[in-house]
């Protein structure tokens, strides 16, 4: 079995100038293996594509409850959001919720991702927070978790701090993988990352969307965030992104998160199957034609749905004239 497999080409004129290669798994709730490309046990980190399942305990623990946080508020959790206005609203109301303030965010002050909110900021004279970060939704409810527990806020992002470890557990749980096998990692926003098999990332995702194996409590916390993240796409990426518009045009249908280095995870509650995918080389420019690529060689990507999206299935390179010369393209059909 090759390790990765061909996933995508970078066209210019009439000739391939570059390849993306990776690895494809898509499993079901019992996790048996429904179509794969490259060696399923691949291991890289989850990244940014474990803020949904991080989110879940501060559901089913009763933070959520007990601060009255919204859909939307849950939503910004699970995102690695522009940090445009409303996702600084959204954050911010969960730290008031709780009793804290920005100053209890730990994830590291970075300016926005939404270039016209981080051009604001430097024509006002101020100086990108913490609170713009795109982790910092995130960082709020694990914060949150850690009021509600009655567990210190000052180092709530180590490893070793009972809300990171009951996040570690969580993430085992729904991959279905022993936590001490989880290979640890530290996060750009300073928090653990977690080192798994494309097969057990995709194992969460089925679980996350058909969650019937899982307990009552898990199962309603699944549903919920299901329902944030479906309601409120915005809050899981902004303007602009294609996570947010993927899951405008196919929520609930499909959940989606993305991660850096080239990680995109999937769920189709109807299927009960999980998708993960992983690009080798970290280089997330052909990530968006791949993920469209499978959903409509799954059957879950409709004509008009394709349409609106076509600008990321298909992108265009241009030169500096702004003339179209090449193509990102997708290049692998999944096997069974």
């Amino acid at each position: 079995m090759e390790t990765v497999s061909k996933l995508a080409e970078v066209t210019r004129g009439p000739m391939v100038e570059s390849v993306h290669r990776g690895v494809i798994v898509i499993v079901d709730i019992e996790g048996e293996i429904i179509y794969q490309l490259g060696d399923p046990q691949y291991e890289t980190y989850l990244r940014s594509a474990a803020k949904p399942l991080q989110a879940l305990p501060i559901i089913e623990r009763g933070a959520a409850d007990n601060f009255q946080l919204t859909l939307k508020e849950l939503a910004v959790i699970t995102g690695s959001h522009n940090g445009e206005i409303e996702h600084q609203e959204a954050v911010q109301g969960i730290l008031t919720k709780i009793g804290l303030t920005g100053d209890n965010l730990l994830c590291g002050a970075t300016k926005p991702i939404h270039r016209p909110t981080a051009n604001k900021l430097v024509s006002e004279g101020k100086k990108p927070e913490a609170i713009h970060n795109p982790c910092s939704g995130k960082h709020a409810g694990m914060l949150a978790l850690a009021v509600h527990e009655g567990y210190s806020v000052e180092d709530y992002y180590l490893a070793e701090h009972p809300v990171q470890q009951i996040m570690l557990q969580t993430v085992a749980d729904l991959a279905q993988v022993n936590k001490e096998k989880i290979k640890i990692g530290i996060d750009g926003c300073g928090v653990p990352v977690f080192g798994l098999s494309v097969k057990a990332m995709a194992q969460a995702y089925a679980n996350l969307a058909k969650p019937v194996n899982l307990s009552p409590q898990r199962q309603k916390a699944c549903e919920v965030l299901q329902k944030a993240m479906s309601e409120y796409p915005l809050m899981v990426a902004g303007t602009g992104r294609f996570t947010t518009d993927l899951l405008a045009q196919m929520a609930p249908q499909v959940i989606a998160k993305d991660g850096t280095e080239a990680v995109y995870c999937l769920g189709i509650p109807e299927k009960g199957w999980g998708v993960a995918i992983k690009i080798e080389d970290g280089g997330a420019r052909a990530l968006n034609t791949i993920v469209l690529s499978v959903l409509e060689q799954l059957g879950y990507l409709p004509s008009h749905v394709k349409e609106k999206l076509e600008d990321y299935y298909y992108p265009v390179l241009k030169n500096f004239r702004g003339e179209e010369v090449g193509r990102i393209r997708p290049a692998f059909t999944l096997k069974r």
